[in-house]
């Protein structure tokens, strides 16, 4: 995919870029309710489909503007059932496009600013809308589809449907254990860490000197240092206990003690407070993990896996006793879980890298040697594996595979229901297509039937 529209499609990943550049001349193009789609919205996503597939069917763009009167309708029904997106969301998701955007960069903000021709608090401030209403459409969706599920018999039937030549064909699948632990920093290390940010608080409170100024030069946050530390409005269980506390007993403008948390150690300031939500910006510096550190932690780590390969502790045993509680395997007796399905099995390719190369010759039930692995934060964890099963490459069969089966049945009974709520939304609610694309995309033809719009 092109520079441009990666960057467009990671920022917003629904609507069509608000500013800058367009190439479109922009017209309204349909209209459901109160909610406008625009040319731009539809060639800006025709773009993106042609970059990530190529070759496109001449009916994509009916398709995609079927697909966009779909999410405007959620959006208008949105705001018609009052549902709500909180600030403090909108204003988290935009921090996280855009650092992910920065880190693509290289945190070059320059380069940021250069290539949408705006500063960051500019380029949040014309996708902020966008954004808050692509939230609405997901809220609503999940509003609609929440409470369906599917019986066995369901999923039964479902399957005994499908043509016994058309069955999917499963590669082989495993399952795997993980037991992380997070290197401990050495005390002359947190010492160094709490004397550099007293000596900062020092130079904010008795030199005057300007916290903003500080945060972007010494933060390790990187994320907010960019904007002076800033950490934006937000409200109680937004951050960790320890930096809650601490924050929450300030008064404004007064600069907290050195507080410790899981990232390391922070200076706190409170901006401003309005009801139970509070403004704040901080400076982090974390403790340099030594070397000392990480082979005391490779010796340890060699320790448990002896214990693990005697018997004397079970896997589940060490993960409770040893394990880093901030991973989610932690919680599932050190069981890896799918992010893309949401369950134990993985396919070998969606594995990461280390994992696959580490279990690739390993024996079901055997430990791997501890390694080391980054966070996206840049922190370094060791972990050791356990290959827990292997399947064979197979057809799909209720036996083998019924959860597999039962997300698929799920999915389609949603599929079925959203269609029919749409066309029963459609009946009670303005729907206007430009004659274009009525003429183009017969398709659409069930957008406008049965009635005459005003």
């Amino acid at each position: 995919m092109n520079f441009r529209l990666w960057i467009s499609a990671l920022l917003l990943m629904t609507t069509a870029s608000a500013f800058g550049q367009q190439e479109v001349l922009d017209k309204v193009i349909a209209k459901v309710g109160s909610e406008y789609v625009l040319l731009s919205e539809l060639e800006e996503q025709f773009a993106l489909l042609k970059d990530q597939q190529g070759t496109l069917p001449p009916t994509a763009r009916c398709f995609i503007l079927d697909n966009l009167l779909t999410n405007k309708l959620l959006i208008n029904q949105a705001k018609l059932d009052s549902v709500e997106v909180a600030d403090e969301e909108v204003e988290a998701q935009l921090n996280a496009r855009i650092d992910q955007i920065l880190e693509y960069m290289g945190g070059d903000i320059r380069q940021f600013e250069e290539y949408y021709g705006q500063t960051i608090n500019e380029v949040k401030e014309n996708f902020r809308d966008d954004l808050r209403n692509k939230l609405l459409a997901e809220r609503m969706n999940q509003t609609i589809m929440s409470g369906i599920s599917v019986t066995p018999s369901e999923v039964k039937a479902f399957f005994h449907n499908i043509p016994k030549d058309s069955l999917p064909y499963f590669n082989s699948e495993v399952e795997v254990g993980e037991l992380v632990v997070k290197p401990e920093v050495n005390e002359a290390e947190k010492q160094k860490a709490i004397a550099k940010l007293e000596k900062l608080r020092q130079r904010i409170v008795e030199g005057g000197e300007d916290f903003a100024e500080l945060a972007k030069t010494f933060s390790d946050d990187f994320a907010s240092a960019r904007i002076g530390g800033d950490l934006g409005w937000t409200k109680r269980g937004k951050f960790v206990p320890e930096f809650e506390a601490a924050a929450y007993k300030l008064e404004e403008g007064e600069i907290s003690p050195v507080v410790e948390t899981e990232f390391g150690f922070h200076i706190i300031q409170l901006l401003g407070r309005r009801g139970n939500s509070i403004h704040t910006r901080h400076i982090l510096v974390k403790p340099e993990i030594t070397d000392e550190d990480i082979e005391r932690t490779r010796a340890k780590m060699d320790s448990i896996r002896q214990m693990l390969v005697d018997g004397t502790m079970t896997f589940s045993e060490a993960v409770k006793k040893f394990g880093y509680e901030d991973v989610q395997s932690y919680h599932n007796d050190g069981k890896m879980i799918n992010p893309a399905t949401g369950n134990t099995y993985f396919e070998i390719a969606d594995l990461e890298p280390d994992v696959y190369f580490t279990i690739d010759t390993m024996e079901v039930g055997e430990y791997s040697n501890p390694f080391t692995f980054t966070d996206p934060r840049g922190e370094v964890f060791f972990r050791i594996v356990q290959l827990q099963s292997r399947s064979e490459p197979h057809r799909a069969s209720l036996e083998r595979d019924y959860s597999k089966i039962q997300t698929a049945a799920i999915e389609q009974k949603k599929m079925t229901y959203l269609q029919e709520w749409i066309k029963s939304k459609i009946d009670e609610t303005y729907v206007y297509i430009d004659d274009r694309f009525k003429l183009q995309c017969p398709q659409l033809s069930y957008w406008l039937r049965d009635k005459t719009k005003p």
